[in-house]
């Protein structure tokens, strides 16, 4: 059974810097109407980490990636190679009123079916691993998606009164050509296809120049 009713996704084909990327996708969340699912790459070799990351862990890795503290929580993702999503449920869409342990399960559950889809033997973790590192891949939560035993998708959220921001990651697996589209069906009854306007991407580029691009918000913890 599908998560939306409807749902509009955004397959963002250009590539940008770590602060435009989040910058985006919180611009999303204040701005959408119904659920949305964004995919986007990064311009280069990148790096995210948690909101309640320390800034202390990922320096040593500044001189060689662009490095970007996330609003949602979680661990370190190395970003580059990967396929990176954002989901945005609007605080007004029935689905809001899940629980948000629910919906990142509901959501990878969608990942592996797509997997699966696409020849994978894919599965969702049990429960949560003992954490090894501050690094989100090494680190299998419960429902996260697993192929061989590894870690593939990974995920982290941050619920506002505007709605949930969710931003994850599929990486170490080679996905099918039409993943995507697998994807949004296990997700949603219909789709609708869209780019992102010029009003978007202003007002991203305003929250990139005021907080994820600063310093301040790099260095906060």
């Amino acid at each position: 059974m599908s998560i939306f009713a409807t749902l509009e996704v955004y397959s963002d084909r250009s590539p940008r810097s770590a602060a435009m990327n989040m910058a985006i996708d919180e611009a999303l969340l204040e701005s959408a109407k119904v659920p949305s699912l964004r995919f986007y790459r990064w311009d280069h070799a990148a790096l995210s980490f948690g909101y309640f990351g320390r800034y202390a862990d990922v320096a040593p890795h500044e001189s060689e990636r662009d490095l970007v503290r996330r609003w949602t929580g979680g661990g370190i993702v190395f970003h580059g190679e990967d396929l990176t999503y954002s989901l945005v449920i609007p605080a007004h869409d029935s689905s809001f009123t899940n629980s948000s342990r629910s919906i990142y399960a509901a959501i990878h559950e969608g990942i592996r079916c797509a997997l699966v889809a696409g020849g994978k033997r894919a599965e969702l973790a049990e429960q949560e691993s003992k954490k090894i590192s501050e690094s989100c891949f090494a680190n299998p939560v419960r429902a996260d998606v697993l192929v061989n035993g590894q870690k593939v998708a990974g995920a982290a959220q941050r619920r506002t009164r505007a709605g949930l921001l969710q931003q994850g990651s599929i990486q170490q697996i080679d996905l099918a050509k039409d993943f995507g589209e697998q994807l949004t069906a296990q997700l949603a009854d219909s789709c609708e296809h869209r780019q992102l306007n010029g009003s978007l991407v202003e007002r991203a580029q305003q929250i990139a120049g005021q907080k994820y691009g600063t310093t301040a918000w790099l260095h906060r913890r």
